[in-house]
């Protein structure tokens, strides 16, 4: 029921634009209230489409920030943030663990069959849900090979 209000407010609001955008370039009255009637119906369902897409990008959207040590360390609810900035710049690529701690402090995990570090980083950008994110550092003779950015929905 909901859908058929939201429709109506956005049919009248585009049935009132179209006539006074069309009432300056189509003179015959017929032909403007053919072409109101013709362009309400068609955009009426796009104008919709357009802000349902809009609505859902706005509520998925993730904000992104450079790497910052300092935050890293004070703000561990929303490290989600740098995560790809991290991996974007391989800046952990070719560290070894000692190097990778001065950055990062300690792990939240290790393990793995190949040494693999995580790290939580907060949760945050889930959209309707909650969103756990974790930075993976994988390891191979003591330096790392690979980061990636975990992310699991509630």
């Amino acid at each position: 029921m909901d859908i058929y209000i939201i429709l109506l407010i956005l049919g009248v609001a585009n049935f009132f634009l179209w006539k006074w955008v069309l009432k300056k370039h189509i003179p015959d009255e017929k032909k403007r209230k053919r072409t109101v009637w013709f362009a309400t119906v068609i955009m009426t369902p796009l104008v919709y489409v357009v802000l349902i897409l809009l609505l859902l990008l706005h509520i998925s959207y993730t904000p992104s920030i450079d790497f910052d040590r300092s935050q890293w360390q004070i703000n561990k609810i929303e490290r989600y943030q740098m995560g790809n900035n991290i991996i974007e710049s391989k800046m952990l690529i070719g560290k070894d663990t000692n190097q990778v701690k001065q950055m990062l402090g300690e792990p939240t995990r290790i393990g793995g069959p190949t040494l693999q570090w995580t790290y939580d980083m907060g949760m945050g950008g889930g959209g309707l849900g909650f969103m756990f994110h974790n930075l993976h550092i994988k390891f191979k003779d003591q330096k790392v090979v690979s980061v990636e950015h975990g992310k699991i929905r509630d």
